[in-house]
């Protein structure tokens, strides 16, 4: 066994772990940006969740996307055992829970759409099938050397495959489960539910910017010539400057330095370079980074005012942020850089690599937002409901869900005593008729 395999397969297995130790990272960005009545449900399910995930990508979503089979899906190496695969240069389990971690983050971020409101059993249903029938699909075409990858579709590390299919489910759930209770009023204006910790969500960002060196700069899988060093550069890059560009909007804008408004455009910056981290120089890292914060701010503001209720903003810090991502190669690619696919617009490469980016946006886009609001619209029915009650969603899905807090300390032990709860920000309501299970 070689030298060179030995690096390749350890700098991978670096890298894996970075990316499912994002997994904590968008623990603490939920739970930070929702009510804390609802924060220990947030981090057991998505714990949970994770491990439906690994637990399908190891059946059957490793071999649908990497398998073989046609330009749609793949059809071979289910239940994948560990063997190494032939002409990869590392070890072949490594590049399997590499990938696997991608999965996870991809459902991951489908579940921000779902926040405060979905039953846990919805949960679990849809990580299943989404693991199955959204995720896959996606991967092949554009990792697996499906349709898209034959038409030279540039998505280095995911801004396609990860951020914008995660974000269109969430967009699907979104809509189905209708707005908090309280987001809206009868005129429709919108009231800001803030998070209950802001230390916890910019934690949150630190931890995922930090781990973005594993998902964009693992995505070398090799260590020849330090490569990934400079596509860590990139991605720094880009995350600083979509950090300082949605502060300056928002403080334009709005007349104050927001500060879930900054970690949103470090995020956005991060999933917008994901894509092209491997084929633009330095300075259009910048500017991707710049312009995916600015367009942040103005998403956000767009999806409250259509009454679609974001808790977590994954539509717009991953799905316009991913979208942007994508078609930004089709204009800086640069022809060294250019492994797949062609030079960007301002390259000298016309319009035929953005073209590519644009088709692969709607397709990948297109399909899983559709596929999705099937699946849950199918669930709906069978479930009968994707949401919480009236009284279980104002009691919190801590005590609803689990029967426990996430915060228990802070329950007044008195009030707790005499049959009825208080949760910061709520009213109290009898346990008697809300959860038999905890008298």
């Amino acid at each position: 066994m070689d030298t060179v395999f030995l690096m390749n397969s350890l700098w991978v297995m670096i890298s894996a772990v970075l990316v499912i130790l994002m997994i904590g990272g968008f623990i603490l960005l939920e739970t930070g940006s929702t009510r804390m009545k609802n924060a220990g449900h947030i981090a057991g399910k998505t714990i949970l969740t994770f491990g439906i995930s690994s637990i399908v990508f190891w059946a059957v979503g490793y071999g649908l996307i990497f398998g073989e089979g046609n330009s749609i899906l793949g059809f071979s190496d289910f239940f994948y055992s560990g063997y190494d695969i032939e002409g990869l240069g590392l070890s072949g389990a490594v590049f399997f829970l590499f990938q696997l971690a991608f999965a996870g983050i991809s459902l991951t971020i489908a579940f921000g759409g779902f926040a405060e409101r979905a039953k846990l059993s919805v949960y679990l249903v849809f990580a299943l099938l989404f693991s199955v029938l959204v995720y896959p699909f996606i991967a092949h075409w554009i990792w697996g050397g499906g349709w898209l990858a034959e038409h030279g579709k540039q998505d280095f590390a995911g801004s396609t495959v990860v951020h914008l299919t995660g974000a269109m489910a969430a967009l699907a759930a979104t809509i189905l489960l209708k707005p908090r209770i309280g987001k809206y009023n009868k005129d429709g204006s919108a009231n800001n539910i803030e998070g209950h910790n802001q230390v916890f969500t910019a934690l949150s960002v630190l931890l995922l910017w930090v781990g973005w060196f594993g998902f964009n700069a693992g995505s070398t899988v090799s260590v020849d010539g330090a490569f990934f060093g400079f596509v860590a550069l990139n991605t720094n890059l880009a995350a600083a400057a979509g950090t300082v560009a949605a502060m300056l909007i928002s403080w334009i804008v709005v007349g104050k330095a927001d500060v879930p408004m900054m970690l949103n455009g470090a995020l956005a910056g991060l999933v917008a370079i994901t894509a092209s981290c491997a084929f633009v120089d330095t300075w259009a890292a910048v500017v991707i980074g710049l312009i995916a914060g600015i367009l942040v701010f103005y998403s956000i503001r767009f999806f409250e005012s259509r009454k679609i209720d974001d808790p977590i903003f994954a539509l717009s810090v991953h799905g316009t942020a991913g979208v942007w991502g994508t078609l930004s190669t089709g204009f800086f690619a640069t022809p060294e850089l250019a492994t797949v696919g062609k030079p960007g617009l301002f390259y000298g490469g016309g319009f035929e690599q953005l073209g590519v980016q644009a088709l692969g946006v709607v397709a990948s886009g297109a399909f899983a937002f559709i596929v999705s609001y099937i699946i849950l619209s199918i669930m709906k029915v069978a479930m009968k409901g994707l949401r919480v009650t009236e009284e279980e969603e104002i009691i919190g899905l801590d005590i609803s869900e689990h029967g426990s807090y996430g915060y228990p300390e802070l329950v007044n032990k008195e009030a707790a005593a005499k049959g009825s709860i208080e949760v910061t920000g709520t009213a109290n309501v009898p346990l008697s008729s809300q959860h038999p299970s905890v008298n």
